[in-house]
């Protein structure tokens, strides 16, 4: 029998997890909470999008508050909160939402667990796939953040430089498409209540016309995951670029250890052949970031760039899709759990 899930939030990440999960067998969206009270505009927003394409298998409303294609029926809900829907017939939350609950109320609900894709200090446990996964405990940790795109795509690189050289400083910076929470064409300044930001300056410009610089909260995330990665250790900023989908980070780190260029490159070579999840692609193709859309490899090494200077200095740069293949990771997690759960 597939586990029953509600999907709350359906935008721009919450749409790349429920696509994911249409034909999984293991799984089924059962129910989206939404805030958006007009459903055919869900359908709509479900079936038709610029960045990915549309869906072949259209939805329609059906019964006023249910949607439906050949396979999949789910219930829409418009609930503010959480804790006010009827969890009887579910089994896991993804909270697609962005918005920062209450965790003792999260705690509360009753479903075996609920996976928050943001980072998130206070969850029982942040997780990142090829850092810490086995720590993961489904008998205390029902909480559970999916963290971040950056900190999905950054991590593990970081985590196995650290392992065989042991990282003494570093900087990254990281280049991200263009989010909704930005202005198409100037206008006022931008604040964020769920990214902790009460006004923005640049943000209030064109997203379409500028590259905009930004700090980040991509090493804050690391550091949940672990600890040892920290801003301490590595400085940070973002440039945000007109682009829709797909990011990349630059990455300049200096470690205790000599290093080579061509030792640098085996070691992402062999993590790759004996890695148990997607999570490192090795690149030396001439692409560019629209051909890494739709890929579910989340630390994809662009060895075009990978260098090493006075046997102290790393240079890598990492491609990853923001969208898409940080939702992968979301539900790669959530299989991760049941298995262990089972297991248990």
């Amino acid at each position: 029998m597939k586990h029953k899930i509600l999907l709350n939030g359906v935008g721009r990440i919450g749409k790349a997890i429920l696509k994911q999960l249409l034909d999984d067998e293991n799984f089924e969206v059962v129910a989206i909470n939404e805030i958006n009270p007009y459903i055919k505009n869900i359908v709509y927003s479900i079936n038709h999008d610029s960045t990915y394409g549309n869906l072949e298998d259209k939805f329609k409303v059906k019964d006023e508050n249910f949607i439906k294609n050949s396979q999949n029926k789910i219930q829409i809900l418009n609930y503010k909160n959480i804790n006010e829907i009827d969890l009887k017939d579910i089994d896991f939350i993804i909270d697609a939402s962005g918005v920062k609950h209450d965790i003792k109320i999260l705690e509360k609900l009753d479903v075996k667990a609920i996976f928050l894709t943001h980072a998130n200090q206070n969850a029982n446990i942040n997780i990142i796939l090829g850092v810490n996964e086995k720590e993961l405990n489904t008998n205390i940790h029902k909480v559970i953040s999916t963290s971040s795109c950056n900190a999905t795509a950054l991590l593990p690189a970081l985590k196995i430089i650290d392992d065989k050289k042991h990282i003494i400083c570093g900087d990254i910076a990281a280049i991200h498409p263009l989010l909704n929470h930005q202005r198409v064409l100037d206008g006022n300044f931008v604040g964020s209540a769920t990214r902790d930001v009460d006004y923005n300056f640049e943000f209030g410009r064109s997203a379409t016309q500028n590259i905009i610089p930004n700090n980040t909260t991509t090493i804050k995330a690391c550091s949940y995951v672990m600890p040892s990665i920290n801003h301490d250790l590595i400085s940070s900023n973002s440039l945000r670029v007109p682009t829709d989908t797909v990011g990349a980070i630059n990455v300049c780190l200096f470690t205790q250890k000599d290093s080579y260029k061509e030792e640098i490159i085996k070691i992402f070579e062999e993590y790759e052949e004996n890695q148990n999840y997607p999570i490192v692609l090795n690149n030396t193709e001439p692409l560019v970031s629209s051909d890494f859309k739709k890929e579910k490899f989340t630390t994809i090494i662009d060895h075009r760039y990978t260098d090493v200077k006075n046997k102290k200095m790393i240079k890598l740069l990492v491609w990853y899709d923001n969208e898409w293949g940080y939702a992968s990771k979301t539900i790669e997690i959530l299989k991760y759990y049941t298995h262990k759960k089972r297991a248990s």
